[in-house]
This record gives C-alpha cells, sequence and structure tokens, in this order.
C-alpha cells in the first residue's frame, strides 16, 4: 500500500504539511509520494494510478473560496473530463482561515464534493484546519493523518 498526496498550494504550506506527514508517518506506510497538483488531470487517478494506493488531498483555499491556482487544471479536468473514480480511496486535508466563514476550507471541501460526484471512496472525514486559531497545520494535521492512516489501513486490509 502507498499513500499518495497530491497537494494543491498556493504558499506552500500545504507543500509543508505533506512534508510533515510523509516524515512522521512513514512508520505507518513504507512508500508516501508527495506530488504539487501543478499539470495534473484526471488521469491521476487512474486504476493503475490507484492501485494500491490511498489518496490524500492536502490543498489550501485561495480567493473566493477557489481551489489553489496549481490545483485548478486538476480540479476543472473532472468536471470536463468526467470518469468513474470507484477504485479511488481517499482523504482530504482542507486549509482555511474560519475568519473566512462564507468560504472557510472551500478549496478542501470542492475536491471532496468532486471526487464523491464521480464515485470514489472518501474515508474519514474531511479535516478543516483553521489558520485563525494560531495552531501549526503541520502539527494538527499530521496528528489527524496519523489516526485517518492507522483507520485506512485497517479498513483496506479487513477488505
Amino acid at each position: 500500500m502507498k499513500l499518495k498526496i497530491l497537494v494543491g498550494t498556493m504558499t506552500s504550506t500545504a507543500d509543508y504539511v505533506a512534508q510533515a506527514i510523509q516524515m512522521d508517518c512513514a512508520d505507518l506506510i513504507d512508500d508516501i509520494q508527495i506530488e504539487l497538483m501543478d499539470g495534473l488531470d484526471i488521469s491521476a487517478f487512474s486504476a493503475e494510478n490507484a492501485k494500491d494506493a490511498l489518496y490524500l488531498i492536502c490543498t489550501s483555499t485561495y480567493g473566493q473560496g477557489d481551489v489553489p491556482d496549481n490545483a485548478r487544471a486538476l480540479y476543472e479536468s473532472m468536471a470536463a473530463q468526467p470518469q468513474f473514480l470507484g477504485h479511488v480511496k481517499y482523504g482530504v486535508i482542507a486549509l482555511g482561515d474560519r475568519t473566512y466563514l462564507q468560504t472557510f476550507c472551500f478549496g478542501g471541501k470542492k475536491f471532496d464534493e468532486r471526487l464523491a460526484d464521480l464515485g470514489a471512496q472518501r474515508l474519514g472525514e474531511v479535516y478543516c484546519h483553521d489558520a485563525s486559531t494560531g495552531t501549526m497545520p503541520e502539527e494538527e494535521g499530521t496528528a489527524w493523518c496519523r489516526q485517518w492512516l492507522a483507520d485506512a489501513l485497517q479498513g483496506t486490509a479487513a477488505a
């Protein structure tokens, strides 16, 4: 089993979270790959790419609740070239700031909605980190991911 962390970011915060997860969760899963969403499209979720993989979408929110610029092509390709993604198992770490309540964590929530619409199977709940709390997203995201990974790996082993 491998973990593929797809990163959508404008200021590198989501990338820092992914790197912290890669370092901290190596004892839970041997193969953790981080890939910036730059240039990706829906083929990132092909059956071949998804074989023995869990996906973790780790993305910030930008502007008026949009996905980051580097994630736009992937996000839009899921609407422009829809495919059934029932073979995809995923989780979401959404980064946001609750002072923007109307669009809080929409980057991650939009990915979750689009993946679910295409039949992908979300494991666990979407984790939303609130930057206005002053907590470090790397620490909070890693703690959430350790539990998420343990549950996901136990669930896939039982299946």
